[in-house]
């Protein structure tokens, strides 16, 4: 574990708050489908003296000098990130997903185009075109669904009408809660008939494309794929854009800088380049498939003990519970019954949800962090059981807390990578 001398010496608060979410890590099971634990070797670069430097522009044309390290730590993680995801250019400086997106917008698009992504009650994300967004006041979105949500399949045909109609200059692939693959095929044929760019935001699945236990949209002939760093990719918070060949690349390298942000964060650039290395090695493909059976494990668990999953069941990391049809309560109090017991998940909505998203009707849980933590398919079921249980007794403040214990009993035989309280 680092030491934090300094931290504690000259603001005990911090170094307080510090603490206290590491043994909340360390003591508790992370279920949010988003969450990761990075690595020793990450954390310890993005606490680095790369935070110092200023880069502006790219390796080999930076505005500022002193820049011999920088443009080499950016440049292997610009040529690991193109091997691993057969990218033909790649641009590793968005902060974040939601930038990385946005500036590919402004890459492809002018102001009023319109662009085709899935709804967010289906599983889509905000920047996908949510009403509540400022991207909207730019570019025309409309959206698809799924055509059944007890399978998951999309309305493959209803998205070519409404392409049809409305010609949109990008066809976004990509979610935040759709527990299910994509038909990148039938996506890319679509697109093409209309002339549309393909995009997609594969920010949940990015570790296990990488693996090749998912589907790579580029297989399929995607031009564009955006992702955040972290999540199943187990690396720094941030964003990164790959394109299947050098002019596309072009254009979204002039939105990147100068068009939408400064100068990039060097720390996190380089914590995805040790992110991308990891990634290569044999055993993160280990890893990810495991992700996918500890996630198809617990669905089938749950199931079987009477709970109603969105798609009834799983082909990536993440699933959703109706938690209306499940218990008879909404998600906000699933979630709010856990984390009296250590388990930390996310409310989230169902398909065409008539509950609002601060009160919706489900609950969204996830696998790649407890599968970091070394978690296989025999602890699925133990904490599945922690689960219904504590939700059966969710009235009852001392079986609660008698499964507080245990969850944090259980939790001791799984280490947090590069966290130990003494």
């Amino acid at each position: 574990m680092p030491i934090y001398d300094a931290l504690k010496a000259q603001d005990p608060d911090i170094y307080a708050a510090l603490l206290g979410e590491m043994h909340r890590q360390v003591d508790g099971v992370e279920l949010i489908a988003s969450e990761n634990y990075i690595s020793p070797a990450v954390m310890e670069i993005m606490a680095s003296v790369f935070n110092n430097k200023y880069s502006e522009g790219y390796p080999g044309k930076r505005y500022y000098g002193g820049q011999e390290f920088t443009d080499k730590v950016e440049t292997l993680a610009i040529e690991r990130a193109k091997i691993l995801f057969k990218a033909g250019h790649a641009n590793v400086q968005p902060h974040a997903g939601a930038p990385a997106n946005v500036a590919t917008y402004f890459a492809l698009l002018e102001p009023g185009d319109t662009v085709m992504g899935m709804d967010l009650s289906h599983g889509g994300h905000l920047t996908h075109g949510h009403p509540v967004t400022y991207i909207t006041k730019i570019f025309n979105f409309v959206r698809y669904k799924m055509k059944d949500p007890e399978t998951g399949e999309i309305d493959y045909d209803a998205m070519r009408t409404v392409a049809l109609e409305t010609k949109p200059k990008i066809l976004l692939a990509g979610f935040s809660a759709y527990p299910r693959e994509l038909d990148y095929t039938k996506m890319k044929a679509i697109a093409d008939e209309v002339g549309a760019y393909t995009m997609a935001d594969m920010a949940h699945i990015a570790g296990m494309i990488a693996a090749g236990v998912l589907k790579n949209p580029f297989d399929s002939g995607f031009d564009i794929i955006t992702t955040t760093t972290h999540k199943s990719l187990r690396g720094p918070r941030g964003g990164m854009i790959l394109s299947r060949d050098a002019e596309l690349g072009k254009k979204i390298d002039k939105s990147v800088f100068p068009g939408f942000q400064g100068g990039p964060i060097m720390q996190m650039v380089a914590a995805k380049a040790v992110a991308f290395g990891e990634a290569m090695k044999p055993e993160f493909k280990v890893y990810a498939a495991q992700i996918i059976k500890n996630s198809q494990h617990l669905a089938a668990f749950l199931m079987k003990n009477g709970c109603k999953l969105v798609t009834n069941g799983t082909d990536n990391h993440l699933m959703l519970v109706d938690c209306i049809q499940s218990f008879g309560i909404p998600g906000g109090e699933v979630e709010t019954t856990l984390d009296k017991i250590g388990i930390t998940l996310n409310k989230n909505m169902i398909p065409d949800d008539p509950r609002k998203p601060m009160d919706p009707s489900g609950v969204r849980l996830g696998t790649p962090a407890i599968t970091t933590r070394g978690m296989k398919e025999q602890e699925m079921e133990i904490l599945g059981a922690f689960i219904l249980q504590a939700i059966k007794h969710r009235a009852d403040a001392a079986k609660l807390e008698e499964l507080h214990v245990e969850v944090r009993e259980f939790c001791k035989k799984y280490p947090v990578p590069g966290v130990k309280i003494s």
